[in-house]
């Protein structure tokens, strides 16, 4: 494993206790580098949504935590932050969310004629998801296929 996936495990591990108590979820831990710098994001989300003040409560806690902690090696800013409408679906928690409800589908490669989809999410398992279309009719795809799945949203 990775020092990235560490990172981020070991995240997940000292926020939890965080967000418990402040009746938040984490939608998602993420060590990346953009540019010459590197992130270490955490995604919170409430019943409601996450404020900017929901934010920095979370933030100052961690800041400490992460000090005293002190388990990655290179220099990094950490953020908090609300994982927005169009974030994908990555955990089962996000798929029993939106069981019932309309996402939209990216394909690494053509299936039929398109590469794009939106549905009803109907189903899913560990490796396929099926959707029912404005006809009825279903479509399962298999997850390894899949580039993005996400709440669909007509604006």
């Amino acid at each position: 494993m990775g020092k990235g996936k560490l990172y981020e495990e070991k995240t997940e591990r000292l926020i939890l206790p965080v967000l418990e108590k402040n009746h938040f979820e984490l939608v998602d831990v993420e060590y990346v580098k953009e540019g010459s710098t590197w992130y270490l994001r955490a995604y919170i989300d409430k019943d409601g949504g996450i404020t900017v003040n929901d934010c920095e409560l979370v933030a100052r806690e961690m800041n400490e935590i992460l000090d005293r902690e002190d388990y990655v090696e290179d220099s990094y800013i950490f953020e908090v932050s609300s994982p927005g409408l169009l974030r994908p679906l990555k955990k089962e928690k996000d798929y029993i969310r939106n069981t019932g409800k309309k996402v939209e589908i990216r394909t690494y490669r053509m299936i039929g004629h398109s590469k794009e989809f939106v549905g009803i999410l109907k189903a899913y398992d560990a490796d396929s998801v099926t959707i029912t279309d404005e006809d009825g009719e279903d479509t399962t795809f298999q997850k390894k296929d899949i580039a993005l799945i996400r709440q669909a949203f007509d604006f």
